[in-house]
């Protein structure tokens, strides 16, 4: 019995030259190389030994060859020459090095009849030069003839990986910059005379501004990248109503409008992170009064039933039929190029991070509505976001989505008990509130 090469890590055994030949010869049906020549990574096939017998025409290209035989037998790390293979004492996969490799743990999953995407880090050495690379990698198993295979695709994911640690550092020094210039517009605005203070109180609101679309770019981009955490506590969700209506009130799109917030009937609390809702119900807000005409009322409540807490945005006017159709794609807005990512980012933050979801409803009377509607304990696993936010939770009480007992046909507020906001005396001091 011939013994075992040495290895630090994967088996160091490979096939006999006659026996890739063979296999490569397996791999030459019309039908197959076009198929896999019509993807757009770069894909391998490698034998039980993690050796090449098949590379699509993405590969030849990059290399600028004709075909794959000077390529038959290697391993992907000897392809690409990482400095791991050149230190194993069986070629790649073989070296100390090896064990973390995303490239080799998922080529033996795959061997081993599971499919695995792993990240890949390569460190190559030309010369005296070293390049890294940042790879995806999915390893693939496939049977043919008896023999088992693996289809591994690789693709280049370093641009994408030098983006995000550019933004990280890019966001980290502009906050930093844009923090210390809202804290020196604070400072000047508790030490200005009189007669500057309302310049000095501008210039505190913008630097407000810059902090919190920084914040947002940035929120979001953690958000689409799978990166953004999530600290679910228990949150009161009427007083969330009332916090972000207190924000909201002093915002430059809330001049000459109101925010009026209707008490919830039932007890609005839930467990779910209070920063994200805030923020969800924050841009809901924002586009309501930006969508307000001056004079008008922006009205903010919440329903409750055992699973779950639903909050509700409406404001006057009516969206139409081909903008519903868009609202929620990422870069549609009817504010010009540019723009687009407000009723996105919610529905994101809401759907994929809250375990929520998001709804609307436009009447032609002249008003318009937005729902995000959120599990009571989502995080426990004790509730499903599916059965009890389903979008026909009003119909389910008798009544017209929207048209609930303190509502108005118009879309504004019923009733004594609604508390109101506005950033002038005007506003907040209007009939019946």
């Amino acid at each position: 019995m011939t013994p075992p090469l040495p290895t630090f890590h994967a088996p160091a055994e490979r096939s006999a030259d006659a026996d890739l030949l063979r296999q490569a010869g397996l791999f030459r049906d019309p039908t197959l190389v076009s198929l896999l020549d019509s993807v757009t990574d770069i894909v391998l096939i490698l034998n039980r030994h993690r050796q090449i017998v098949f590379v699509n025409r993405n590969l030849l290209e990059l290399l600028s060859l004709s075909d794959g035989a000077d390529l038959l037998g290697l391993r992907p790390g000897e392809l690409f020459h990482c400095e791991n293979a050149c230190e194993g004492p069986g070629g790649c996969g073989t070296a100390d090095g090896c064990r973390e490799c995303g490239a080799v743990k998922a080529v033996l999953c795959a061997l081993g009849d599971e499919r695995r995407v792993e990240e890949c880090r390569i460190t190559q050495r030309k010369g005296d030069d070293v390049l890294a690379y940042d790879l995806k990698v999915c390893a693939t198993p496939f049977d043919r003839d008896g023999e088992r295979f693996v289809i591994f695709a690789i693709n280049d994911i370093s641009h994408e990986k030098r983006r995000r640690a550019l933004e990280r550092i890019f966001f980290h020094d502009i906050l930093n910059t844009a923090g210390g210039l809202r804290n020196l517009a604070q400072m000047i605005l508790e030490e200005v005379p009189l007669d500057l203070r309302g310049d000095t109180m501008l210039l505190h609101r913008f630097s407000n501004a810059l902090v919190e679309e920084i914040v947002t770019q940035k929120l979001l981009l953690a958000a689409e990248t799978d990166e953004l955490p999530v600290d679910p506590q228990p949150v009161d969700g009427a007083g969330v109503l009332r916090d972000v209506a207190n924000l909201y009130a002093g915002h430059e799109t809330a001049r000459g409008r109101t925010l009026c917030v209707l008490p919830c009937a039932d007890d609005a609390d839930l467990v779910t992170d209070s920063t994200l809702l805030v923020r969800v119900l924050g841009n809901l807000v924002k586009n309501a009064l930006e969508a307000t005409p001056e004079q008008g009322e922006v009205v903010l409540g919440c329903d409750c039933d055992a699973a779950s807490v639903t909050f509700r945005v409406r404001n006057p006017g009516f969206i139409r039929p081909d903008v519903q159709r868009q609202i929620f794609q990422r870069s549609f807005s009817t504010k010009g190029a540019g723009r687009g990512l407000g009723t996105y980012s919610i529905r994101l933050l809401t759907q994929n991070y809250l375990k929520g979801r998001v709804s609307f409803e436009t009447s032609p009377a002249g008003w318009t509505e937005f729902r995000v509607c959120l599990p009571r304990n989502a995080f426990d696993g004790a509730a499903s976001d599916a059965a009890v936010c389903d979008p026909a939770w009003a119909r389910d009480r008798g009544q017209d989505l929207g048209e609930g007992p303190q509502w108005n046909d118009n879309g504004s507020a019923r009733g004594r008990d609604a508390s109101a906001w506005g950033n002038d005396d005007a506003a907040a001091t209007r009939t019946g509130r």
